[in-house]
């Protein structure tokens, strides 16, 4: 059996980061994929705490399958914004959000291990808790103009899947990321 080209992309992108010491968490789709309702995805999103200084020791962990540039990855990080990484092999792109904010660190000390059996991945990894991801997918649904079916499906999916969420903890941070109106949406919709 051929490996599911996002497992093969998820294990040698998380084994970077472990090598170099870094916290990550997998986030977006995929995540809400193991928090929620299995679905599709085209790419990986990782949140990271990959500093300006790392941008050349990430690109040299990933190795030469990688498309990687380290002075693109050292200005999003100090811009504050995503950068991305393709294995070239395989052509999956990693989008890679730097943890450069409160929500973000907190993601990253709240991540539970978890393996990705629906990619048929049985390593376990450190994955964004259905709290974070539901935040995430909810901020997300908003800044894209909520119009977004699918995001609204993982939404869905993850209220439907987990009847032991933290009310309390999603209110707070519902209110923090301006979402508490879609929260409450996505609860009253369970």
């Amino acid at each position: 059996m051929t490996p599911d080209p996002l497992a093969t992309v998820v294990r040698l992108v998380s084994g970077a980061f472990e090598r170099l010491g870094i916290a990550y968490l997998i986030g977006g789709s995929v995540a809400s994929s193991a928090r929620g309702i299995v679905r599709a995805t085209v790419d990986i999103d990782i949140v990271a705490r990959v500093l300006p200084q790392q941008a050349q020791a990430l690109a040299a962990a990933l190795g030469p399958d990688w498309y990687v540039e380290p002075t693109q990855i050292r200005d999003a990080i100090l811009a504050g914004r995503s950068f991305n990484v393709i294995h070239m092999l395989t052509a999956q792109k990693v989008d890679i959000f730097p943890a450069n904010d409160d929500f973000h660190l907190t993601q990253l000390a709240r991540a539970t291990k978890g393996s990705l059996e629906f990619l048929g991945e049985t390593a376990e990894y450190p994955i964004a808790t259905a709290e974070d991801i539901l935040l995430a997918k909810l901020k997300w649904y908003r800044d894209g103009g909520e119009i977004s079916d699918r995001q609204w499906y993982d939404i869905a999916g993850i209220v439907a899947t987990n009847p032991g969420l933290d009310i309390e903890y999603l209110e707070r941070w519902a209110v923090r990321l301006g979402v508490a109106p879609l929260l409450a949406r996505a609860l009253s919709e369970r």
